[in-house]
């Protein structure tokens, strides 16, 4: 099974935007160590910045300076039979490392 990652972008004002990619999961690894694995590394368990992620920015086309700052939401990870829509082709192992240099 494919591992669907979920995320959002919520301002200041609560307004959402939300994504998801689908990463490869080669080594079948369960979906509960993965979402510890994420969890562990995010600021407060939740919190990341897009920045050298390679996954899409979620921001608002307009841009409020009262409402907006740099982080998105981990939402949650499930299996998926969908094929992966990463643009790196990464699995899920890869895209955890690379959480660990933002």
């Amino acid at each position: 099974m494919n591992i669907k990652f979920e995320y959002l972008y919520r301002d200041a004002g609560n307004n959402k935007n939300w994504g998801e990619i689908i990463f490869t999961n080669k080594k079948n690894r369960n979906i509960n160590v993965i979402d510890q694995a994420i969890r562990k590394i995010l600021i407060e368990k939740e919190f990341f910045s897009v920045n050298n992620l390679n996954i899409p920015d979620l921001h608002f086309t307009e841009h409020d300076i009262d409402l907006d700052h740099d982080w998105h939401e981990y939402h949650s990870v499930s299996e998926t039979t969908n094929e992966p829509t990463d643009k790196l082709n990464r699995d899920i192992a890869d895209f955890i490392k690379s959480l660990n240099h933002y």
